[in-house]
């Protein structure tokens, strides 16, 4: 008998599947998220599937235990984000808004793996081969093991990838990926499960490395059910300013290294182009002798950036006092600025408050507390802060000021930038190994801060 065909709604957020039509999701609880798509059910001749009883499990002991095998990109930011490098056999997902880089990044991953001998596959679902090629004439010189295929029915790219055997795979992107046993259409919540569940068995059984692409939502999301996520091993965003220059490629899962790693890139003619010192790259064009500027330091993931923050406190012409919060958290900063005016008496409620993190990152770190803090008053005081100055420290509701974690590695972070005082909570000295050419200033609380201007 031929499957029977049935007709289910899913979730375009979550996955969740439904017999009818749903306006809220029970799961994700995301409104008018359900689409209509076809749904194949196995025959009742198909389902008596012959059993394996040869088959048992195994125990650590029977498993070698030898570290996985890793490929260096030739690009430190992104063997950092990576964990050391690439893992043989695993299934990477980088997503990113349109137009932010995500293929330029991967094509540039191919130039670099040329020089190893590396043997990869780029497959293409939304370029022609003369648009990749113009890409590629202006990133660099590839060779002959770089093999490029544009195609999007899944079961013939299985059978080239099954007949080539190369090391490393590119799908751009799985959205235009499609299944002719899935009746959807291609970028539908099927679609896209069942392109990733066959890309990942490509990737375990094969041991090949798989880097696909994925569009992202209006939210920030990558497009497509969450399973996706879930199945795969690392899961990379490249973010930033499509106007502006900078790239930050952040690391939110990753199965073989730390998670919340970032890797700074540099947009530029020929491609991006790795930012080794990304706290210098932050600071550039600070100026000098201004009111409400400082230097705070927060740690992404083992690495430790130097930001500056920004606060502007005016005079308010309406009866309601207006709050913006650019790069960090707008409800952390009314908090610090109810703290402020519990605890030290600064009179805000009549003043208008403007905090902006420069360069367009986003600090949600404790850490920044001190930071906006600082800003703020001297702001409030028209008082500029010694250019010399590195404050961290996380600011609680009693004005105190928290340790934050590795403080010895923000203070030789900021030493190497010249930077040559820093103002810490007093609890994080004890437990620091002294750094040359930086003074030390231990707070308790807040209300020392004012003590300094």
């Amino acid at each position: 008998m031929p499957a029977k065909k049935k007709t289910v709604f899913f979730c375009q957020n979550c996955g969740f599947e439904s017999a009818k039509w749903l306006g809220q999701c029970p799961a994700c609880h995301e409104w008018n998220t359900f689409v209509e798509e076809a749904y194949h059910t196995p025959s009742s001749s198909s389902s008596g599937k012959t059993v394996q009883n040869n088959i048992k499990p195994s125990t650590l002991d029977e498993i070698s235990g030898s570290d996985e095998s890793r490929i260096s990109t030739h690009m430190e930011e992104f063997d950092r984000v990576l964990g050391g490098g690439i893992v043989k056999g695993s299934l990477v997902l980088v997503g990113g808004d349109p137009g932010i880089g995500k293929s330029t990044l991967l094509l540039e991953l191919t130039r670099n793996l040329c020089a190893d001998h590396v043997k990869m596959l780029y497959i293409s679902g939304e370029e022609s081969l003369a648009q990749i090629k113009m890409r590629a004439e202006r990133i660099g010189t590839f060779t002959s093991d770089l093999s490029i295929l544009c195609e999007t029915d899944l079961d013939t790219i299985s059978a080239v990838i099954d007949r080539t055997r190369p090391e490393l795979v590119i799908i751009d992107s799985i959205q235009t990926m499609y299944s002719e046993s899935v009746g959807s259409a291609p970028g539908s919540v099927s679609q896209v499960r069942e392109s990733t569940n066959v890309l990942m068995h490509i990737a375990k059984t094969m041991g090949i490395t798989v880097f696909v692409v994925g569009h992202v939502t209006k939210e920030g999301n990558v497009a497509g059910p969450r399973v996706l996520e879930h199945m795969v091993d690392t899961v990379l965003y490249l973010e930033g300013d499509r106007y502006a220059s900078y790239r930050v490629l952040r690391g939110v899962k990753n199965r073989f290294g730390s998670t919340n790693e970032i890797g700074v890139f540099e947009m530029k003619g020929a491609g991006l182009v790795e930012v080794k010192n990304p706290s210098e790259y932050m600071l550039a064009g600070r100026p000098e002798g201004a009111s409400g500027s400082v230097v705070a330091c927060s740690m992404e993931g083992t690495r430790p950036i130097l930001i500056e923050i920004q606060a502007l406190v005016t005079k308010s012409n309406f009866g309601m006092p207006r709050r913006t919060a650019v790069g960090c958290d707008y409800n952390r900063v009314n908090l610090l600025m109810a703290v402020l005016e519990k605890r030290i008496g600064l009179k805000l409620s009549d003043y208008d408050a403007y905090v902006n993190v420069t360069g367009g990152m986003r600090m949600n770190e404790p850490a920044v507390d001190l930071g906006i803090v600082m800003a703020i008053v001297s702001s409030y005081k028209d008082t500029p802060i010694d250019d010399h100055i590195i404050c961290f420290g996380e600011v609680g509701l009693s004005g105190e000021v928290r340790s934050v974690t590795n403080a010895e590695q923000r203070v030789r972070e900021a030493a190497k930038l010249g930077f040559t005082k820093c103002i810490l909570p007093k609890s994080a000295i004890r437990g620091m190994t002294k750094v040359d050419g930086v003074q030390y200033y231990g707070i308790d609380f807040v209300s020392d801060v004012v003590k300094l201007f």
